[in-house]
């Protein structure tokens, strides 16, 4: 019999449709894209038998003799463009947004991020943290990056539309062999800029390498340079000291759109020349761009120190230091600068990381006590306690209960 497998009746009805996800997964806007489609597919009826390539570097290589029912891919790529054009199955495009609409191709449906506002949302914080003067920092030119001069152009629109002078950084590419001297012209650009400044970074990563860069050159972030960068890249998190504020695209809208869209043209549907703009999510707000002007550079090099090493038990005198004053002349200028001592901003440091991690992590009370620089468990228990008048738990009980409100 015709289907009988295993005496199992194969029904060529109930057969998955067979799709191919064309996406490089070492990126996390790739990343959040696909879960973007794995939330609409498990949302939904649809069985779909996915196809995503081992290794992203051969994702195009004969995928002309790929014998399924449709794609979904990266037309940031401009490889994609040209491969899957012809490709006689549905095809969903999914990749950045263009101010010109002919830089569109003409031919797929297009889930787009809205480049334009995710530069948007990331200058006007800038300006609510009382800032007046801006910078972008970029990517050199490169045919798959076009995405990164679409947000160099609406940074540039911006500031030409306010009348603000906005100053604009391409730097290298990031190659190991070039990083030395990157790093060495990137310092020499953020020292020579006026202060204070805000910049946008067209991603995390390059947000990461502001960072780096301002550490190396001892220039205070956010006191004289404050970062936004866009991602919400939970690894750019990990690998800097100084948390990263950063937009949030609408990454898994914008696979769960594809998703969708590609589901009706299976059906039968016509998209042809469809367009979807999706805006940001939203901005995850951390210490890199919370801007408060300070007089005292003193306490703006000190509170630069705190934000790196805060956590690792650093004491007055290690401040004082690296500040390169007596722990005395130290102390006069916070109580007039902060009305506060250099213990008590080291203390608001520690507690302000260990809230964090309490509200948005799973990571255990007695390890986040350790990541935070208290002696113990029984201490942080003991702090909370004295400052909050509440324990941990209780402190995580009530952010549950703010959180569902």
């Amino acid at each position: 019999m015709a289907g009988l497998t295993h005496g199992v009746v194969i029904s060529s009805a109930m057969a998955p449709h067979r799709i191919a996800l064309l996406f490089n997964a070492n990126k996390v806007y790739d990343r959040q894209v696909i879960a973007g489609i794995g939330h609409y597919l498990n949302s939904t009826r649809v069985e779909w038998d996915l196809f995503m390539e081992e290794d992203f570097r051969s994702r195009m290589r004969d995928i002309g003799q790929f014998r399924g029912d449709g794609v979904i891919a990266d037309f940031d790529d401009p490889e994609a463009h040209e491969t899957l054009v012809d490709l006689h199955i549905p095809v969903v495009a999914v990749g950045g947004s263009y101010h010109d609409p002919a830089n569109y191709p003409d031919e797929v449906p297009y889930i787009a991020t809205d480049n334009a506002r995710l530069i948007r949302l990331a200058y006007d914080h800038l300006i609510e943290q009382g800032l007046t003067r801006f910078a972008f920092y970029g990517l050199p030119p490169h045919p798959t990056s076009r995405w990164a001069h679409e947000r160099e152009h609406a940074f540039r629109a911006i500031v030409a539309e306010e009348s603000v002078e906005g100053l604009v950084y391409q730097g290298s590419p990031t190659s190991a062999g070039g990083w030395g001297q990157a790093v060495e012209e990137l310092v020499t650009w953020l020292a020579e800029l006026p202060k204070p400044i805000g910049i946008v970074a067209v991603t995390d990563a390059r947000a990461r390498q502001l960072l780096q860069a301002c550490v190396m050159g001892g220039i205070a972030v956010p006191e004289q340079i404050a970062i936004v960068g866009i991602d919400n890249d939970p690894m750019a998190q990990l690998l800097t000291r100084i948390p990263l504020t950063s937009v949030i695209q609408g990454a898994e809208e914008m696979g769960r759109t594809a998703a969708h869209l590609l589901h009706q043209m299976l059906r039968g549907m016509d998209c042809a020349g469809t367009r979807v703009l999706v805006p940001p999510v939203g901005i995850n707000v951390q210490a890199s761009s919370k801007f408060h002007p300070i007089r005292s550079p003193h306490v703006m090099r000190a509170s630069h120190y705190i934000r790196q090493y805060g956590c690792l038990g650093i004491k007055t005198e290690q401040v004082a230091d690296y500040v390169g004053v007596s722990r005395t002349v130290l102390e006069e200028h916070f109580k007039r600068e902060l009305k506060q001592t250099v213990h008590q901003v080291i203390l608001t440091h520690k507690l302000d990381t260990a809230c964090d991690l309490i509200a948005n992590s799973d990571v255990p009370l007695a390890d986040i006590a350790l990541r935070c620089g208290f002696t113990s468990l029984q201490y942080m228990y003991a702090v909370f306690r004295r400052e909050y008048d509440c324990t941990p738990r209780q402190y995580l009980d009530l952010h549950r209960k703010t959180a569902a409100t």
